[in-house]
Formats: C-alpha cells, structure tokens, sequence
C-alpha cells in the first residue's frame, strides 16, 4: 500500500506489550473460525462462557469497599447497596492480611487504613449487620489469613441460618502472587499452599457455590507487569494450584468448576479486549489438554475485572472518570462476569461516597444507556482485534511453557525470574513516559498549574481507638478456657497434617482473634522471608 505524502506521527506503533500495530489489518485466509472462536458457550469459549452473556444477564457490579472499624464499612455496604450495586466486595487492612490484631505493634499506624480491620467473629457480625448472607454474593481480597476469614463468613452464615449450599462469593486465597507482587504473605510457599488446597476440599464438600480461589493477575499488573505476562504468569500460578489439589486427591473436574480470576484492565483498549479473550482460550486448552478436564463447567474461565489503580492520576483527578470509563468498558467488551470501577480519587485517598458512587454509577450507564451489552462479542471478526487475540495467546504459551520447564510458578518465584520480568516491564513503561514516547494526560503532557480544590475522605480516628477497646474487651469477656482448647486443636491437626479448616472454624466460633489463630501457625510453620 503507498502512504505516498502521508507521514506518520511516529517511526513504529505498539501496544503496552510491545506488540506492533500495523497501520492497516486485512482478512486472515487461514483464519478458522471453529477452532478459535466457535460460538458463545462453547469450547474455546473465545467469545464468552454463556450462551447469552449480558442478554441474559448483566455482569455483577461489585464495588470494592473496606475502612476503618467494621461499623463504618457496614454503613458504606448498605449506602452502595441502595444504589444499585449488586454484591459485596471486601478490603481489609493490612494487619488484617497479615494475621495481626489490631493492638499488635506491628499494626500501629495500619490498622483501618488501606481497608476494615476485623479481629475476632464479633467484627464480622458487625461488618454484615442486616445483610442477608444468602442473598448477596460477597467477594472478600484476602490472602495469608484467607481460611480465618472464610470462616469468620461461614460462622456468621451459620448464625443467621442460612443455608450454606446457597452461600456464594469468593476469596482471593492467591498466595503465589503474593510473593510475586503484594508482599502480604505470612508462611513459606509450601505450607501456604497446603492451606489453599484444604479450602479446595473444604468448600467442594461444604460450600459447593463458592469460588475458593481467585487467581490474581491484577496485583502482578499494578506491580508493572504489562498484558501478556499478566495472563502468562496468573496462569503459571493457577497451573500450580491446580496440580497440587490433583496431588492433593482432589478431582479436577469437580473443583475446577469453583475456580475464578481477577484481572486489570488498563487504557490500551483493544489490547485490553482481546486479552480477556485471549485468556479464555487459554484456560480452556490448560484444563482440557494439560489435566484432561472433561467437564465443561470446570474449564470455564470466569473472571472479575477492576479498573487499573496504577493508571489513575494525582493530577487533574477529573480525568480519572475518562481513564475509568474506557477501561470499564474494555471489561464489558471482554466478556467479564463482575466488575469494580475505581473512584476518581484513589490517587489520594480512600473515596469518598459521592465519587464512589459515581464510579457505581460509571457501570450502570455501561449496562443499560449504551447498547454494548445487546449483543455478544461484538468485536469478533474485527481483523485487528483477532490477531491481538491471537498474537497474545501466542507470546502467552511461550512464557508458560519457559516456567514449566523451570519447574513451575513455585520455582520461577524461587529462582526471581518472575519478579525480574516484572522489574523490568515496569522500568521500560516509566522510561516511555520520561521520554514522552508514552503521554500520560496531566502528567508528563497537557498540564495545569491550578490548584485543585479536593474533598478527600478521612478517617474516623477515634472509631480506631474503639477498635482496639473492644478487642481488650472481647479478650477479657470470651471462654478463654474454650478458646485455648480450641487453638490446641489447631496446633494438633497442623502437625498432623489434617485439613485445618474445621479447626479453624473451631476457633473462630470460641472468638478466637485473627492473630492468635495465625500465630499458632507461625509457631509450627515459621514465616517467609526472601532471600
């Protein structure tokens, strides 16, 4: 084709990956449709998981939400709820993940900030005061202590009566991108898995609706990794968990049906798209062709997506709606069965609900003014989303076949090849943006010297103190007789080798504290440090 006198702006164009864009896609003669879309519903599930995906049903709009005490947390549920919002999703602060009370020193500082702080059972009673466990699904971002809060939900579920056969949600319950990307892990990878695996047979037997995993690419995207090695290094991951329930006994076919994943979506529209397609063909090649999946249940990939956190700007807070919009959609085009859009304001502070709920209010518009949702998959069939897709896939297998022959996502951690990679994707993308190759609106292009006038959200300072007084008081007023039986237990079924969940539940009911449980733990199986 002669561009002639048309130059253009630059000398090559790129997705976020590194993918070149060429200036104009043609049809694919040995495109076949079969094998890489085939229809919604339908193995390799290219273009969707359900027959009728959005006509059938809206994803769900699940904001992500958690400060403070679990008061002020059960006020801003309810207040979202009223809104429209369609589930539950939960923060918890960081001593929280960590497996420390709020009274511990090394809480000092933390404790409420980056999300609720729940000590005992008594502070997730309140966290779901007057909301029906059986009827809203509730999506909980914990890790290390994911096995104490499931059982602090399944114990309030109890409390209210619910059936847990209905009860639904998930936990992220993802360790290994813990030691990739987050940091909040508590014990060394061996024994964390084994935690992970005895919530696999715990819920396959007690809680058949729940997702007993949510494997996180979005953590390892906000870390600096870019799209491919995003799905690349989930997948390591997910590969791993699933080979050792297999080891475990467990049958693939029936747990992989509770398997779910969590990824970014950042500004890159179409590479964004055609990446949640992408992972669905390569979910399903992994179940069926590496662990003989036969259940089509079990090799469906469904996923929740959130907006990018990394991409929202200081500056010029505003544009943050635009960023927010684009990628929600991407999302919705991508095919996801839940959604969190960010709040404007997140570069500086937890939201405020007036921005959190026009974050909600971003979903909604999505869903019933626009007319995306009337169709399936509406960008199949475009030449340059297709081989996005395709090329994807591709630069996907051959990161995961370079890890298998490492010995797997436990080893690639081990050996700091994972990390690396992410190191230096994220080195290059802030070198774009130095040298202006990437142009960040507000940031490095585009800017104002106006002081903007914000409304940020501040904590309740003196509901924190309160936090640790009624902790002092629960300790105090509990059967610490019960409650020292109860962890005596623990640490028995631990060094015997027996799934801990039981035990576990035990000592949530006695009320128990999150740190007392995890210290038991500690106490038998040491803490992770890296080398």
């Amino acid at each position: 084709m002669n561009s002639g006198k048309f130059k253009e702006r630059k000398d090559c164009f790129k997705t976020d990956s590194g993918i070149e864009i060429e200036r104009i896609y043609l049809p694919d003669e040995s495109f076949d449709y079969a094998t890489k879309l085939g229809f919604p519903g339908e193995y390799p599930y290219t273009r969707g998981i359900y027959p009728t995906m959005y006509r059938g049903r809206i994803w769900t709009m699940r904001q992500y939400a958690g400060f403070g005490t679990a008061e002020e947390t059960n006020k801003r549920f309810k207040y979202l709820l009223e809104h429209g919002q369609m589930g539950l999703s939960v923060a918890f602060d960081l001593p929280t993940q960590m497996g420390y009370d709020s009274d511990h020193p090394m809480a000092e500082g933390e404790v409420g900030r980056v999300g609720v702080a729940i000590d005992s059972l008594q502070d997730m009673e309140i966290l779901f005061d007057g909301i029906n466990l059986e009827k809203i699904t509730t999506s909980m971002t914990i890790n290390a202590t994911a096995a104490i809060l499931l059982a602090m939900y399944v114990a309030v579920a109890k409390k209210q009566g619910a059936d847990l056969k209905k009860i639904s949600g998930t936990i992220q319950n993802d360790i290994l991108k813990e030691y990739i990307a987050r940091g909040t892990y508590i014990y060394p990878p061996q024994q964390s898995m084994k935690l992970i695996v005895d919530i696999f047979q715990w819920c396959n037997e007690n809680l058949p609706k729940w997702n007993v995993i949510s494997i996180s690419g979005y953590h390892i995207r906000e870390a600096g990794a870019n799209a491919v090695q995003e799905l690349a290094f989930t997948f390591a991951n997910a590969i791993e968990y699933v080979r050792s329930a297999i080891k475990a006994g467990l049958d693939v076919n029936k747990f992989g049906e509770q398997l779910s994943f969590f990824f970014n979506a950042h500004n890159n529209f179409f590479e964004e798209i055609a990446k949640f397609r992408a992972a669905r063909r390569i979910w399903a090649k992994i179940m069926r062709e590496k662990f003989g999946v036969t259940n089509e249940e079990a090799m469906k990939l469904r996923f929740h997506a959130q907006t990018g956190g990394s991409t929202l700007t200081a500056q010029q807070i505003e544009n943050n709606i635009v960023r927010v919009t684009i990628q929600a959609l991407a999302a919705v085009l991508g095919g996801c069965q839940s959604l969190h859009t960010n709040s404007k304001d997140e570069a500086l502070a937890l939201p405020t609900e007036e921005s959190a709920r026009l974050a909600l209010r971003t979903q909604q518009i999505i869903a019933y003014e626009s007319g995306v949702t009337d169709t399936i998959d509406p960008l199949a069939g475009s030449y340059f989303v297709e081989y996005l897709t395709d090329e994807i896939e591709k630069r996907v297998w051959e990161y995961i076949e370079k890890i298998e022959a490492m010995g797997g996502a436990i080893k690639a951690i081990e050996a700091g090849y994972i990390q690396n990679e992410i190191a230096k994707s994220a080195y290059e993308y802030q070198m774009q943006i130095e040298r202006k190759e990437k142009i960040i609106v507000g940031v490095n292009e585009f800017k104002t010297e106006e002081k903007q006038k914000i409304e940020i959200f501040k904590l309740n300072e003196s509901a924190i103190k309160n936090q640790i007084e009624r902790l002092k008081k629960l300790r105090k007023e509990r059967d610490n007789g019960k409650v020292m039986l109860a962890l005596k237990r623990l640490r028995e079924s631990a060094l015997l080798g027996e799934n801990l969940i039981p035990p576990i539940i035990e000592c949530v009911e006695a009320y128990a504290t999150i740190g007392e449980i995890s210290d038991t733990l500690r106490e038998i199986w040491g803490e992770y440090r890296e080398i």
